[in-house]
C-alpha cells in the first residue's frame, strides 16, 4: 500500500508543470522574488558560518594567551610574599 502511495506521490510530482519544478536560477528568471530569497538565504548562512568560525577563532586565542600567561607568571619568583633575612 505505501509503495503504491510513493509511485503515486512521485507520478503527481513528475506531471505538474515545468516551470513549478525549477528555481530561478535553472528557470532563468534571476531577477525573481525567488531569486532574490535564495541569495538572502544563502548570506544568511555565510553569516551564520562566518560568526560560528570567528567564535571558535577567538576561543583559541583566548586559550593561547592565558596559556602562555600563566606560563610567564608560574616562571616569574613570588615577589608578594617578603623573604625572611
Amino acid at each position: 500500500m505505501r509503495r503504491a502511495q510513493f509511485i503515486f506521490a512521485v507520478l503527481v510530482a513528475c506531471a505538474t508543470a515545468h516551470e513549478a519544478s525549477a528555481c530561478a536560477a535553472c528557470f532563468g528568471r534571476s531577477d525573481s522574488a525567488l531569486a532574490y530569497g535564495m541569495n538572502a538565504g544563502i548570506l544568511t548562512l555565510l553569516a551564520v558560518i562566518g560568526t560560528m568560525l570567528a567564535a571558535v577563532a577567538s576561543f583559541f586565542v583566548f586559550i593561547v594567551r592565558r596559556a602562555s600567561r600563566l606560563e610567564t607568571e608560574s616562571s616569574q619568583p613570588d615577589q608578594s610574599s617578603p623573604s625572611a633575612s
